[in-house]
């Protein structure tokens, strides 16, 4: 009895199919049956792990074969298949009439599928040959059997996929054993873009693990930064998205620069060391920032350690007279720098076309800070000349 093994989902790779016709029946050779009462092939060294098939009750033929080729790929994987091509296409350069072997366009054609497929069976085998894990072409003739490797080194070797060869798929692969994953899986998931769309819309789990990667690449990726900088400032929902995490994020770096460095700035600007007070209070509340966990909102929380540390900064200036001095010194050289800049600015840039631009509030608004600013200009000649 011949055994013919259905190779379709062979070597793990559901998205390439093998006619369903038998091996025998278009031509290709077949692993023929070692075991003399049951009539299939048993890999050496395996024969003992199976309960017989004849215990219990009788069992229809299928059903019998099926089980018993399941169990072959089971142990041996895509080597089975690998055989089959090893033992039955010549090597390249060796002339047809010096061996019964055929060439791998012509074993394609007899089994129905593309010499792409078929090379790359060959192709896993040179390379476990290589290895010295099975034999070279050269010492394996059609319809012979050997001891074949465990299914689990299969994929070591096995590319399912074109792409597998390409510089794409080699990066894509190299990227998939960094993370522990077999390659196929990883090359199968790039050439379908549409299912990983699907995939990130549906699910938030994949929705967030795409994210993470989205950013270690973007660490890297000075292009796709840019592109994604573009695709945010040109979106109303993100914009406004960044505003406010930038926000929490500066109110936490004030509250972390309290914890840290033990100083805070005043609200005129000033630097000052941070009290004993509000360092406990900045640690409590980081404390509770650093514990939430990635998904939870930052938003709220770092709103209220920024407004209970900014209580305390402004208690703090109240309660020491020379520190509230300075303060109010620092604030009213402030407003003064940023007074000065912008009337120079107005002054300079629109000075030679005022009576263009002439209007009667404008002439009251400047009168009135005319008025302003000689009142000022008073007060402080009268504190001169008391320190005088």
């Amino acid at each position: 009895m011949t055994v013919t093994i259905d190779p379709s989902g062979a070597a793990g790779s559901p998205d390439e199919e093998w006619p369903a016709q038998e091996a025998s029946a278009a031509g290709a050779p077949v692993v023929e049956a070692s075991s003399a009462d049951e009539g299939f092939w048993v890999e050496p060294g395996a024969a003992g792990d199976a309960e017989p098939a004849s215990a219990g009750p009788e069992v229809d033929e299928t059903v019998l074969r099926d089980a018993r080729e399941f169990g072959v790929y089971a142990r041996t994987g895509g080597w089975a298949f690998a055989l089959k091509v090893a033992r039955s296409v010549r090597p390249g350069g060796q002339p047809a009439e010096e061996t019964p072997k055929i060439s791998a366009k012509r074993f394609a054609e007899l089994a129905g599928c593309s010499p792409e497929r078929v090379m790359r069976y060959y192709k896993a085998w040179d390379k476990a040959a290589d290895d010295g894990l099975v034999p070279h072409f050269e010492i394996l003739v059609p319809g012979q059997d050997i001891a074949l490797p465990d299914s689990d080194a299969w994929l070591a070797y096995y590319a399912s996929r074109s792409s597998a060869t390409s510089e794409r798929g080699h990066a894509i692969a190299a990227a998939a054993e960094a993370e522990g994953i077999r390659p196929t899986k990883a090359l199968e998931v790039a050439e379908n873009p549409t299912a990983v769309r699907a995939a990130i819309l549906a699910d938030p789990a994949t929705a967030r693990t795409a994210r993470a990667a989205l950013l270690d690449r973007l660490r890297e990726d000075p292009v796709l930064q840019t592109e994604l900088a573009r695709d945010i400032a040109r979106t109303d929902e993100l914009k406004k998205a960044v505003a406010s995490e930038t926000r929490a994020a500066d109110r936490i770096g004030y509250v972390r620069q309290i914890v840290e460095k033990g100083q805070v700035r005043t609200p005129a600007g000033q630097t000052i060391a941070a009290p004993a007070e509000l360092r406990v209070q900045a640690e409590r509340h980081l404390s509770l920032i650093d514990e939430l966990d990635d998904g939870e909102e930052a938003g709220s929380w770092a709103a209220e350690a920024y407004d209970t540390v900014k209580e305390l900064v402004a208690r703090t200036v109240e309660a020491d007279p020379d520190l509230r001095l300075r303060e109010r010194r620092t604030k009213f050289y402030s407003s003064l720098q940023r007074a000065t800049k912008v009337f120079e600015e107005l002054t300079l840039d629109d000075a030679e076309d005022l009576d263009d631009l002439y209007e009667d509030d404008m002439l009251q608004r400047l009168e009135e800070l005319q008025s302003a600013v000689g009142s000022c200009i008073a007060v402080l000649r009268k504190a001169a000349s008391a320190r005088g």
